[in-house]
């Protein structure tokens, strides 16, 4: 997870960083700082947003992130 794909799944998904926050349970300072290069996060912490991401349906590739077919499942999460 780099701050580039975070920010782009964020807007796939009309999140804010404050939502991202409270879905991978971290702060909304920590989001915004990762996002913004200013802290590296820890390998747990970056999985924690992946997986809030992936949840609501975003699926990563060597392109980039983009939604899956799976709008069920994205919209009991989200």
């Amino acid at each position: 997870m780099t701050p580039e794909q975070s920010r782009a799944a964020r807007e796939l998904l009309h999140w804010s960083q404050v939502r991202l926050g409270a879905k991978a349970g971290l702060g909304e300072g920590t989001i915004r700082e990762f996002e913004n290069g200013i802290r590296i996060l820890r390998v747990e912490k970056r999985t924690r947003i992946r997986r809030a991401f992936e949840m609501a349906g975003v699926v990563f590739t060597a392109k980039g992130p983009s939604l899956s077919a799976a709008r069920s499942r994205m919209n009991r999460y989200c």
